[in-house]
C-alpha cells in the first residue's frame, strides 16, 4: 500500500498508511504504527521530516508512492487543464463531460458522476487518485482532503502555494463542476423522513468543494447550475475563461450554498425551534422573473420564488403557470394573489373579483358562471379592468361568458380584465379565453388558502407573522342583542366575516344570498368605510348584513346607527370596545340582530 502523507482537517498531524496500518503522529501523541514504523518512533522527534526517507524500509510502501507520481505525471501530460464533477442533478452531465474531453481537459469525479461519465464512454479518474484513499465512513468522507483541496485552493501566481503543492504531490485543479444533494425535496417529502435521514441529507463535501473554488476564482471556474454548461464549454474552446464569467460563476456559488444552508437551519430549527420565531433567519429566493417596472415605471422591479422548506408545494400565485397574454407586472403580482388567495379562503364554488388588491366583487354558486356574473353586478365600474379568480376548473361555457359578458352599465361595451386565475381550464375553455384578447393573462395556479408566513419589509428590519387563516367555521359567533339572526342572515354573516378580512382596513362588507352588495376599504375613519359600502349596495342594503373587522368605537350617531337606519338586518363585529353596550342598545332600539366572533381581522 502506498504511503501518502495529508493534513487534512488537522494541520498538528501527519497520517502515514503503509500496508493496512497507520500512525498519527501530532503534538500528543503517536496512536498506531506499521510494525517497520513502529520500531523507528522511539519518540516524537524521530518522526521528522528528516526521518521520512527511513519509511521507504517498509516493502510496499516506495514503489506505490512511486506509481501513483506516474500515474499523475502521465494524466496530466498533454492536457490543458484538470476538471473535477461531483453532481447530484446529473443533466447535462454527459455533454458537458464530452465537451471538457473535447477541450482536452482531463475528468476527475466521484461515485454516480465518474459511473455516468464512464457509461457516456468518456474517460474519467476517481478522486480516489488524487486522495489515495477510498471513500469512507459511507461516503462522509469522499473529497475533504489536500489532494483536492490544494489543487483547488492553489493560487497559481503565488510560488509558495505552487511549490507546498509539488512539495506534496498535489496537482492543480482548474474547473469544479458540483451540485449539492436534494435535502430540500429529501426533507419535505410526505410523510417527512425519519430525522436521521434528513441529517443524512445534508451535503458536507461538495458546499466545501464550491466554496473552495469560488475564493480562488481567480484561477478556478466554478460552476453550480447545468444551465451554465454551454457558456463554459464554449470559453474554453475558445482558449480561456474570461475574468467577468468566473466572477459570476463564484456570486452564484457562494448564492447556490447560502440558500442550500438556509434551508438546512431552516429544517433543524423546525425540529428544536418549538414554534418560537428562529434568533436568526435568511429566505432563499429565485428570481423567476426581471419586471419592466415596480408600482411606477420609474421603480425598478423583479419576482422571485420563495426556495425555503415552509413554501415546498403549497400553491398558489407564485408557482402559478402562464398560458396567455403579456407579461406579468409588479401590480398584476399583487393583485393576482389577493383574489386567488381570497377565491381559495371559500370552500363552495366562488367567483372573486379584485380592483387594487380589494375584492369588489364575491359570489358563491353552485353555478360558476352565475357566481361570475353577481360578482360583475356588485361593482361594475370597478370589476372593469380587474382581476378575475375562481376556485373551480374553467370550462368553454364560461370561458364564454369571460369573453363575451357586457358591463351591466350600459349593456354594450364588454367587460376588460387583466388577469383571469383558476386552479385548472378544460381544453376547449383555455382556447375560447384566449380569444378575448392578446393581453388577457390567463393564469392556472394549484389553490392556496390563507396560510404559511408573511413578510413584510420596513426601513431597515422585516415584519413576520403567520397568514391570517382563521376562517368563519373556526370562530362562534355570539348573539348579544335581542333580536336573534335567522339561519339565513347567521350564514350571511359568515359570507361577509369571510370577505371582510381580505378587504383593507378600515373594512366594511355588506352582504346577503352569498353575494358581496358592497364593501368600504382603506379609510382612516370606520365611518366612512360604512358610508361607502352601504352607497355601493344601494337599495339592496334593506335585509342584508353588514361585518366590520374591528369594533365600533361609537354606535349612536355613528357607523352602527346608520347602517340600522339603512335597514340592514344584521351586523358582525369582533367586539372588545368599552362602549360595545352602545351598540347593543342601538341595534335593541331598531331590532337588529348584532352578533360578535371575538376575533379582529385588521389588513394593512
Amino acid at each position: 500500500m502506498a504511503l501518502h502523507t495529508t493534513r487534512a482537517l488537522q494541520p498538528s498531524a501527519q497520517l502515514f498508511c503503509s500496508a493496512g496500518a497507520a500512525v498519527v503522529v501530532s503534538a500528543r501523541r503517536i496512536r498506531t504504527a506499521a510494525p517497520c514504523v513502529r520500531d523507528q518512533a522511539q519518540s516524537r522527534s524521530a518522526l521528522t521530516r528528516q526521518s521520512l526517507p527511513s519509511l521507504a524500509a517498509c516493502p510496499s510502501t516506495t514503489s506505490i508512492r512511486a506509481a501513483r507520481m506516474s500515474v499523475m505525471a502521465a494524466a496530466a501530460a498533454g492536457s490543458k487543464g484538470r476538471a473535477l464533477l461531483s453532481v447530484s442533478d446529473k443533466s447535462g452531465l454527459e455533454e458537458l463531460a464530452k465537451g471538457l474531453a473535447a477541450a482536452d481537459y482531463e475528468l476527475v469525479s466521484t461515485g454516480g458522476s465518474a459511473k455516468a461519465i464512464e457509461a457516456a464512454g468518456v474517460p474519467v479518474r476517481k478522486v480516489e487518485d488524487l486522495t489515495g484513499f477510498p471513500e469512507m465512513l459511507d461516503g462522509r468522507v469522499k473529497t475533504l482532503h489536500p489532494g483536492v483541496h490544494g489543487g483547488i485552493l492553489a493560487i497559481r501566481s503565488n510560488p509558495e502555494h505552487m511549490a507546498a503543492i509539488k512539495q506534496h504531490d498535489i496537482s492543480t485543479i482548474d474547473v469544479v463542476v458540483v451540485n449539492l444533494y436534494p435535502f430540500r425535496a429529501t426533507v419535505t417529502k410526505s410523510p417527512p423522513p425519519p430525522f436521521a435521514d434528513g441529517v443524512e441529507n445534508i451535503d458536507i463535501g461538495g458546499p466545501a468543494m464550491i466554496r473552495a473554488a469560488a475564493k480562488n476564482h481567480g484561477d478556478v471556474t466554478v460552476v453550480v447550475d447545468p444551465a451554465d454548461y454551454a457558456e463554459l464549454l464554449t470559453q474554453l474552446t475558445a482558449g480561456e475563461v474570461s475574468e467577468d464569467f468566473r466572477k459570476r460563476m463564484a456570486w452564484k456559488a457562494y448564492q447556490h450554498t447560502a440558500s442550500y444552508d438556509s434551508q438546512v437551519a431552516e429544517w433543524l430549527w423546525g425540529q428544536v425551534g418549538g414554534g418560537e420565531p428562529a434568533p436568526e433567519m435568511s429566505v432563499p429566493m429565485k428570481l423567476a422573473q426581471g419586471l419592466r417596472y415596480g408600482e411606477n415605471p420609474h421603480q425598478a422591479a423583479a419576482f422571485y420564488t420563495d426556495g425555503s422548506l415552509a413554501e415546498a408545494g403549497k400553491g398558489g400565485i407564485a408557482t402559478a403557470v402562464q398560458h396567455h397574454g403579456k407579461e406579468m407586472s409588479y401590480n398584476n403580482y399583487l393583485d393576482a394573489d389577493a383574489a386567488y388567495s381570497c377565491c381559495c379562503d371559500f370552500k363552495e364554488p366562488t367567483c372573486v373579483i379584485v380592483k387594487h388588491t380589494n375584492p369588489c366583487g364575491v359570489a358563491t354558486r353552485d353555478d360558476l358562471l352565475e357566481a361570475y356574473r353577481l360578482a360583475v353586478i356588485a361593482d361594475p365600474v370597478s370589476a372593469f379592468g380587474g382581476i378575475v379568480a375562481f376556485n373551480r376548473p374553467v370550462d368553454e361555457k364560461l370561458a364564454r361568458e369571460l369573453r363575451e359578458y357586457r358591463s351591466p352599465t350600459d349593456g354594450e361595451t364588454r367587460m376588460f380584465y387583466e388577469i383571469v386565475v383558476a386552479p385548472g381550464y378544460t381544453p376547449e375553455g383555455l382556447e375560447v379565453l384566449k380569444g378575448k384578447s392578446k393581453a388577457l393573462r390567463i393564469l392556472e395556479a394549484a389553490p392556496r388558502p390563507p396560510s404559511g408566513r408573511s413578510l413584510r419589509q420596513v426601513a431597515g428590519g422585516w415584519l413576520m407573522q403567520g397568514a391570517d387563516d382563521l376562517s368563519p367555521e373556526d370562530i362562534t359567533f355570539t348573539v348579544v342583542s335581542e333580536k336573534q339572526p335567522t339561519e339565513q342572515q347567521l350564514s350571511d354573516l359568515r359570507f361577509a366575516w369571510r370577505c371582510v378580512k381580505h378587504v383593507k382596513s378600515n373594512a366594511i362588507t355588506v352582504a346577503k344570498d352569498n353575494k358581496l352588495l358592497g364593501m368600504g376599504s382603506g379609510q382612516p375613519n370606520r365611518v366612512k368605510s360604512t358610508q361607502i359600502a352601504m352607497e355601493k349596495a344601494g337599495e339592496d342594503i334593506k335585509g342584508a348584513v353588514l361585518a366590520s373587522d374591528a369594533f365600533f368605537p361609537f354606535s349612536w350617531g355613528d357607523s352602527v346607527e346608520m347602517a340600522c337606519q339603512a335597514g340592514v338586518a344584521a351586523i358582525a363585529h369582533p367586539g372588545g370596545s368599552i362602549r360595545d353596550q352602545d351598540a347593543i342598545d342601538c341595534c335593541n332600539k331598531y331590532g337588529v340582530a348584532l352578533v360578535t366572533t371575538g376575533v379582529r381581522h385588521f389588513k394593512h
